[in-house]
């Protein structure tokens, strides 16, 4: 923004100068001044007021973030501009008041003005201080005397002000105890210590301690930056630190999945057995976290919750029944991926493992009313999740009408889920109940509990379907690995186009070990085609890592 020239403006007019007053705000939230001074009155000698006016002119420049306007109005301006300018970038002030007193003359005629200093520095608190300057008369002019004392009275040649942390700002931690290497969550921490994204901003008070100066002013020498005397105390307790549920093994295994995609992607895997969250990996790794927070379609993924809805109202996996290359509701054709179809004779398991779309929409009576619903609740959809960070918790609203409950039977219409929300989906059906995911125990007050729960024989089924997708369905890319996978894919239509853009979804868990997972490609294609590979490349960097 332009500046004000506050110098020409207090030499308009006749007479001494009485008062100044200046106010500089500068764009971005740098160096802020007010500053005002004022005479006795008429009788004051004019030199002395003279004299306090040229400081209060130094004083300006230096607290608008001028350092070499100030130092123009001193006997020495390149050593006063490099000086202010060195304190002020360590020190970063957010707001500066600098205002002169009243000047003294002595027998040679230079003019001892003295004045306070506060500065407003967020690690700190206001800092004040009293210093002076001497100001002369030099070919008609007055001219501040500079050298470092003219900054604080305590620096000495080749010194400046400087902020120490004495605060240490606390880590965030994986389940292990060590720093956390999660780069969707790790977060970040700008210049003045507080924390501004991922979980460092949310628990940016925890981890920098308790209320007070994080941070001393010191003396310190220019070359080594060396600190040589502390002029303020710390008051604040150090940080305590934030330890999550992040297994490091599976973090690093979910971040290798998704290096080289050219697609935005998510990967997340938690313990069927507790919740915990064991893995969290985005692309790209900042802003919105898709994994946690993200609001999709589902796609097939949510057959898991319309298959246990049918199993609930009586329906087998050894049922015989249709799978169609189409199916009409009021107007609206449904056909399955590639318009496939199954041949006479195929079973619900069958349906299921292939992810026919026609069956399902041609059973909806079986889920009408609020059973999807009511059986999403199961799966813990529709409470609020108490995780310790953001999460989307997923929505499966009660169907409105014919072709709203057929989309929704498939994944579509206004059912919404993150990949957070999938993957405790496939968590349900290896442990049996939902188990409310959490990433750091510490904060959590409350876990949801789901308002229903799954029968056991629902649950069996389930598993036996989730089975039957890897070893003779969509979920052929998962076939040759060990440790038992389950699995369900997704293939979910967004955006209205024609022919329609897809998110590519995968969900599963291993029959051996205490994990269940999702993956999500964002416009992606099909889920068995391009989710599986990552879902397989996950597993298989994983490794023999132990999730037990």
């Amino acid at each position: 923004m332009a500046r004000h020239d506050h110098r020409n403006s207090r030499r308009r007019g006749k007479g001494p100068v009485l008062g100044v007053a200046a106010a500089v705000v500068l764009a971005g939230g740098g160096w802020w001044g007010y500053q005002a001074w004022s005479g006795d009155g008429p009788d004051e000698d004019p030199e002395i007021v003279a004299a306090t006016a040229q400081l209060q002119r130094f004083l300006d420049d230096w607290a608008a973030g001028e350092p070499a306007d100030a130092g123009a109005l001193s006997d020495s301006p390149e050593n006063a501009e490099s000086l202010l300018t060195s304190v002020m970038t360590n020190l970063r002030p957010t707001k500066t008041v600098l205002a002169a007193g009243d000047g003294k003359k002595n027998d040679k005629g230079e003019v001892t003005v003295p004045y306070t200093a506060k500065l407003s520095i967020p690690a700190v608190g206001v800092f004040r201080y009293d210093s002076e300057a001497r100001v002369v008369r030099k070919a008609d002019a007055w001219t501040v005397v500079f050298d470092s004392p003219t900054i604080h009275p305590r620096l000495k040649s080749g010194q400046t002000l400087a902020l120490k942390a004495v605060a240490e700002r606390a880590a965030v931690l994986d389940t292990n105890g060590d720093d956390l290497q999660a780069a969707s969550l790790r977060g970040s921490v700008d210049e003045q210590g507080k924390g501004t994204f991922g979980l460092e901003a949310r628990y940016d008070k925890q981890l920098r301690g308790g209320a007070g100066a994080t941070s001393e002013i010191v003396v310190a020498d220019r070359q080594s930056g060396q600190a040589q005397a502390s002029l303020t105390k710390s008051t604040a307790k150090p940080g305590k630190p934030v330890r999550t549920t992040i297994d490091p093994k599976v973090q690093t295994a979910a971040a290798e999945a998704l290096d080289g995609l050219k697609v935005n992607a998510a990967l997340v895997a938690v313990a069927p057995s507790t919740g915990e969250i064991l893995a969290v990996s985005n692309r790209p790794a900042g802003g919105l976290n898709r994994a946690l927070a993200g609001k999709y379609p589902p796609g097939s993924t949510f057959k898991v919750v319309t298959a246990a809805a049918m199993l609930k109202a009586g329906m087998k996996p050894t049922d015989v029944v249709g799978c169609p290359k189409f199916t009409h509701v009021d107007g609206q054709r449904f056909e399955n991926q590639k318009q496939f179809t199954l041949p006479a004779g195929s079973t619900f398991r069958d349906s299921f493992a292939k992810s026919c779309n026609t069956m399902f929409v041609g059973n909806r009576a079986e889920v009408g009313g609020s059973a999807l619903h009511d059986t999403a609740e199961a799966f813990g959809i529709g409470g609020v999740w108490d995780v310790g960070y953001t999460t989307y918790d997923g929505s499966v609203p009660v169907s409105t009408s014919d072709n709203d409950l057929a989309a929704s039977t498939i994944g579509q219409a206004r059912v919404q889920a993150s990949p957070l929300v999938m993957a405790s989906i496939a968590a349900t059906v290896k442990e049996g109940t939902f188990k409310q995911p959490v990433l750091v125990p510490e904060s959590v007050r409350k876990k949801h509990e789901a308002t229903a729960r799954l029968d056991p024989a629902v649950v069996g089924p389930l598993r036996e379907m989730m089975r039957a997708t890897v070893t003779y369905g969509a979920g052929h890319a998962l076939t040759a690995l060990p440790g038992e996978p389950h699995a369900k894919t997704g293939t979910a239509e967004f955006g209205g186009e024609k022919p329609p853009r897809t998110h590519a979804w995968m969900i599963g868990y291993q029959g051996d070990s205490d994990l269940a997972w999702c993956v999500l490609l964002e416009d992606g294609g099909s889920g068995g085609a391009d989710a599986g590979p990552v879902a397989a490349k996950f597993l298989k960097s994983l490794g023999g890592a132990d999730t037990d």
